[in-house]
């Protein structure tokens, strides 16, 4: 059995970690580069790091301040914001990113999902989806949850894996910030539609969430921001909480 991954999120905003509640009111949280650092020593098994204005701003991501982060941790580093053509891809895979999360841009241009794979692997390509019940179905979002794209945010994930995304990080609105647990029916709908690893992003409120998470076929990894940050979870006590549960974990 495969290990469950822990995975905490730098939301960067103008050099600044911050936080929010359904992706609005954000507030300062921390500096980027401390905070990755405690983070490599804290067991986090992965981490990610969103320009979360890149896309709205319509500008390239803060390379300066990813360099500094990469060169702080030695856990895979997924990054995402501002993803829209493969020459983005290959800037940020320079300054020490693993993995490269594609959102706006991918709808924008569905076709970077396919020729990023190609060129890179699918393992480097990661679709990463804001999602939002709009009347009964669940819509995908762009622009760091700003637009609704009236695209059906299924379909969209199962036609990014079949270009070449290996790997789906979905970000609830309607959970994210709250702390009231993932948004598991959402996840199950995504896991009857695709095959590759699943991330689950949005609600973490405490620990008991991510160990109903896990019992839920299909979901890989449980992304979380604010509980760590504040340290209301800390990754060791919830990965050997987690593995007292029965839940494959690296500890």
């Amino acid at each position: 059995m495969l290990a469950k991954r822990i995975i905490p999120c730098l939301d960067v905003r103008d050099g600044r970690v911050v936080k929010g509640t359904n992706f609005e009111g954000l507030r300062d949280m921390a500096d980027p580069v401390e905070l990755a650092r405690f983070y490599n020593d804290s067991g986090a098994d992965e981490l990610v790091f969103y320009d979360i204005t890149a896309s709205a701003e319509g500008r390239g991501l803060f390379t300066d301040i990813l360099r500094r982060v990469a060169s702080e941790i030695f856990i895979p580093l997924t990054v995402g914001g501002g993803i829209r053509t493969l020459e983005d891809f290959d800037r940020v895979l320079k300054c020490g990113a693993d993995k490269v999360s594609v959102n706006s841009g991918a709808i924008v241009d569905p076709a970077v999902i396919a020729a990023a794979a190609k060129r890179y692997g699918d393992q480097c390509v990661v679709l990463s989806m804001d999602v939002k019940r709009v009347e009964g179905r669940f819509r995908l979002f762009a622009k760091g949850g700003r637009e609704d794209t009236g695209i059906d945010a299924m379909e969209w994930a199962a036609r990014g894996v079949e270009n070449g995304a290996g790997e789906i990080v979905l970000n609830s609105i309607d959970t994210d910030g709250v702390r009231q647990g993932f948004d598991l029916e959402m996840l199950d709908v995504l896991a009857a539609r695709v095959k590759v690893p699943i991330v689950a992003s949005g609600g973490a409120g405490n620990m008991e969430h991510f160990a109903e998470l896990f019992t839920h076929p299909g979901v890989d990894a449980g992304l979380a921001a604010s509980i760590f940050h504040t340290k209301q979870v800390e990754i060791k006590h919830l990965k050997r909480f987690l593995r007292g549960k029965g839940v494959e974990m690296r500890l």
